[in-house]
Formats: structure tokens, sequence, C-alpha cells
């Protein structure tokens, strides 16, 4: 046994099961590259006061879950819990927003946040994001969900839905904010909700406690307290995503965990998934460039959880990825056989076939075992025999019907047998 285990609460894939992983995360991705997303690779850590500063020191993200620490150098450095304000940061530091607006990008990899680990919240998680800058048009936003939804749906997923509301903008936000403050200090909270509530009133309405939903049921929504633009920007947004035949419904207590979304926000909710249900979900951020020394622009994006969402598929039975290693598994008899089948196979790599070899001298019934455990469709054999005469054996695994191949035209042949 080995003396070493996986960090808690951090996920492994590996294989065969890794194939599902891999499909989850480039269907995702590339329903953004299609909307003309291009692809940033960020940094896994930051300075620490880009996240305090662009995700919000009032968040459970910033207040409790960041990694955190000091690099040799002495500088306060943090594991990159989320990807906007890396994203928002490269932006400005590259000059991309002097460009062609609005700025798209796609990205994804490993964020890091110290969570109580359970099935769906990773201490180690892994996300697909996409962030549109530049531009305040409902269009956009529309697009954004839009885009997540066409991810999904090609995973095969049907039991999600898209929850839907606005958070208004800084015209209207003060105003609420001291409404729903006072309404707060009305009710029987306990000291640490009650100081939440002088922080950030509207993460007592995220508060997942029985109890406290229950005391916040009746408090003031925003979406009645929109100012007129922010109302028609909603109004907008909800006529677009009709338009691209996007179902959603509206949830006015929803509230995301960072402080800088604006206006549009959405979740992607999942049933299946018990208490930890959201798969994804994003928003519209209207200041958090100008926060982070930027220009005065809005933006909008999203973060698509990849943990989540393969449980997501496992809970609704989808099967999602290729499980096969290869596509042909040569096996050689000989050591003569096997110099050929070396060759044969770089070869056939080359030409894009997927092909493995049974290295180790293993003898026939060992090594059409494993071609039958690579899933492969067709098993390439080679011996002493087949070398004086010439041709291997091409044997399509499924059917057990056999061919001779011709050593000389090998690659071709075996090249277009895949094909078919």
């Amino acid at each position: 046994m080995s003396t070493f285990t996986a960090p808690k609460g951090i996920p492994e894939y590996f294989p065969p099961e890794s194939a599902a992983f891999l499909a989850v995360r480039d269907t995702l991705s590339d329903a953004a590259r299609r909307a003309g997303y291009g692809y940033i690779e960020l940094p896994l850590f930051e300075d620490t006061v880009l996240y305090a500063r662009g995700v919000g020191e009032s968040t459970d993200v910033v207040s409790k879950e960041m990694y955190t620490f000091a690099d040799r150098g002495g500088r306060s450095v943090t594991l990159r819990p989320e990807g906007t304000a890396g994203v928002i940061r490269s932006v400005i530091e590259n000059g991309l927003d002097r460009g062609q607006l609005p700025v798209k990008l796609h990205y994804g990899g490993a964020f890091f946040r110290y969570e109580r680990p359970q099935a769906g919240r990773y201490r180690q998680l892994q996300q697909v994001g996409v962030e549109a800058i530049g531009v305040d048009d409902p269009a956009l936003d529309a697009e954004v969900i839009a885009i997540a939804d066409e991810g999904y749906r090609r995973l095969g997923l049907t039991g999600f839905r898209i929850e839907l509301t606005s958070l208004g903008d800084s015209t209207c936000r003060p105003a609420y904010r001291a409404k729903l403050q006072e309404f707060l200090r009305g009710l029987p909270l306990d000291e640490a909700t009650r100081q939440r509530a002088e922080l950030n009133p509207l993460r007592v309405l995220d508060d997942k406690r029985p109890e406290v939903r229950e005391l916040v049921a009746d408090a003031p929504l925003m979406v009645d307290h929109l100012s007129a633009e922010s109302k028609e920007h909603y109004e907008q947004v909800k006529e677009h995503l009709r338009a691209l035949g996007v179902a959603f419904a509206e949830n006015p207590m929803m509230v995301r965990g960072l402080d800088y979304y604006t206006k549009t926000t959405f979740e992607f909710v999942h049933d299946g998934l018990g208490a930890q249900s959201g798969i994804g979900g994003g928003g519209r951020y209207d200041g958090l460039m100008a926060e982070l020394g930027g220009q005065e622009f809005s933006g909008v994006g999203f973060g698509l959880g990849v943990d989540r969402t393969l449980l997501a598929c496992e809970a609704e039975g989808l099967t999602v990825g290729d499980r096969t290693r290869c596509d042909v598994y040569c096996v050689p008899l000989g050591e003569a056989a096997k110099a050929r089948l070396v060759a044969a196979a770089g070869g056939l790599r080359r030409a894009g076939v997927r092909v493995d070899l049974a290295y180790g001298g293993k003898g026939l019934k060992g090594a059409m075992k494993a071609a039958d455990r690579s899933g492969a469709r067709y098993a390439l054999v080679l011996g002493e025999r087949d070398l004086e005469s010439g041709a291997a054996q091409l044997k399509e695994l499924t059917t057990g019907e056999q061919r001779s191949v011709p050593l000389d035209s090998l690659v071709e042949v075996v090249t277009e047998a895949v094909a078919r």
C-alpha cells in the first residue's frame, strides 16, 4: 500500500472514468469557441489583493475559503478561487480592452477553495468560464447564458433549469440596500448573521439555513426596486433568451456568492445533486474593471463546474466520453515482429490512428485479452510465419472477422479500415 494519499477534498480522474471528465470539459469549452470566444490561460496564483478587491472582502470566498500564503519573496499570493478577477487583470495589463470590443475570452482549469469536502464541493474544483468585456448589451448577456445552456444540452443533460434575476445597478442598489438592512434589523438574527447584514445584507438572503430562510421570506426584493435602466435591461435579456429558445425561471431571491455582480444574474441548477445543486452560474459586473484599475467597462460571464456537471451526467445515467484507449492494438509474437510493429505503430499514429502495442513479451492469449481491455476495434497480429509470408493478420474484435494485410501497405490498409 502506498505511503501517500491525495490531499483531502481533491478529486482525481484516471482511466477509464477520466474520459467522461474530458468530455464534459471539452464540450462546455467547445460551446464557447463556436461563439467566437478566444482562449486565455490564467496564472494559478495571483496577488492576494486582486481577489480581495475583485471578489469582495465580505464574501465567504475571501474571508474563509482562499488558499493564501507568503512566497519566498515575502509577497502575499493566493491560489485562484475564481476566474473573472484574473481575466480582468490580464485584459487591463495586456491592453486587450484597447482593441475590438467586446473582448470575448474563455478559460478553464483548477480553482481552489478551502471548504468542507462533500460530494460536488471540492477544495480543488474544475471550471470552464467565459467573459465578454467592454459592451453593456442585453443581447450579450443572453448569448453568455445560451452558450452554457448549449454546452449542457450537447452533453445530453435535460434535468437542469436556469434561474434568473437582476441585481440592479449603482443607481438603485444603495436605496435597496438601506431598505433591506432596515428589514433585517427587525429580525431576531444571531450575532454573526446580524454583522453580515450590516456588511453585505444580500448575503443574508443567500443563507441556506431553514430558520433564516423562513425569517427573510418576506424581505424586500431587488427586482421590485430596479432603476428604469436596469429594469429595461432585464426585460430585454428575457426577450433575447426567449428568441434563442432558452427556457428560464425567475428567482428574485437568488444571490450569487461574489460581490461584483450587477444587473443580470443567473444560475444553472440540477436537482439530482441534492444540496449542492448548482452546476454553474454567472452574471454581469459593471464596476469590476474600474475597481481593478481599468476603464469603466462592463462585462458579463459565467463559471461552470466541470466536477458538478459530471455528477449531473451520472445522476441522469448519461454515458459521455470515449473510454476506448485506441483503435488498433498491435500484437507482436517475437522480437523481429515487434520491431516491425513498433515502426508500423508510428506510421499509423502519424496517420491519425490511435494505436497501442503489447509490450513486455506477452503471449498471444495474454495480448489478445489486453486488446479487448483496451477497447480497440482491431487487433493487428504479426508472428514469425507472418513475417515470412509478408502479411500481418488484422482481426476485428467485435465480429471476429480476420484478414491478411500485406506488410508493404500495412499503414494504408489499416488506416482505411479504421476510417470505415
